[in-house]
């Protein structure tokens, strides 16, 4: 086994003494910093490298404290004036992407010179969870000549963390393969309920 096998390994047993200790000592850490901060070098070498990053120029590491909890429904005065339709409940409320998900848009929007390749957890508390967010410079010569990466420097990669195309980003797409993803076939939950309400006449020519 390689030295990052090892790594990995150490993760996978995170009520061990060990990291125990040592997820609570980062987060002593990371609570002393700003909610977002640049991190001088990925926590998890390991899975920041399954997940794409390379010890090279171009390649930067932000990590973000992301408050737990569920969602308040952003109602005034906590009542939810109007029809009975609306009238729901205010608390108890879950926001549809995860945690991961809205930190990558949080660092995407503070820092819109760089794109999001991908986010990893590294610890968490009782009041935070904190995640590293690995951001590539498409106007590095570095990013631009590798074959590899190149394909971030595209428009179309433009803010993908804002669009769900992020890993994080696509589990609450509900996209897959199989009969547990029905409600995606044709692309997304819109494009197949629009194609299956809409009437299409097809005629002779």
């Amino acid at each position: 086994m390689g030295a990052y096998k090892y790594v990995s390994e150490l993760y996978r047993k995170k009520q061990s003494d060990v990291m125990r200790y040592l997820l609570r000592i980062r987060c002593w850490q990371y609570r002393q910093l700003t909610k977002v901060h640049r991190a001088p070098r990925p926590t998890r070498p390991d899975k920041a490298r399954r997940l794409g990053y390379k010890a090279k120029q171009g390649f930067v590491i932000y990590r973000i404290s992301m408050r737990r909890g569920g969602r308040k429904r952003p109602v005034a005065k906590g009542c939810p004036y109007g029809k009975p339709k609306t009238s729901g409940a205010v608390k108890q409320q879950k926001p549809e992407r995860n945690l991961q998900s809205i930190a990558e848009e949080r660092v995407g929007r503070r820092l819109k010179g760089l794109r999001i390749l991908n986010s990893y957890w590294v610890g968490q508390d009782s009041t935070y969870k904190y995640f590293e967010v690995i951001m590539v410079d498409v106007h590095h010569a570095a990013i631009t000549r590798d074959p590899k990466i190149n394909w971030m420097c595209n428009p179309v990669q433009k803010h993908r963390e804002l669009r769900g195309l992020t890993a994080a980003g696509k589990s609450s797409r509900g996209l897959g393969k199989g009969h547990k993803f029905n409600q995606t076939k044709g692309g997304s939950r819109r494009a197949n309920w629009l194609r299956r309400n809409s009437l299409k006449l097809r005629r002779k020519r």
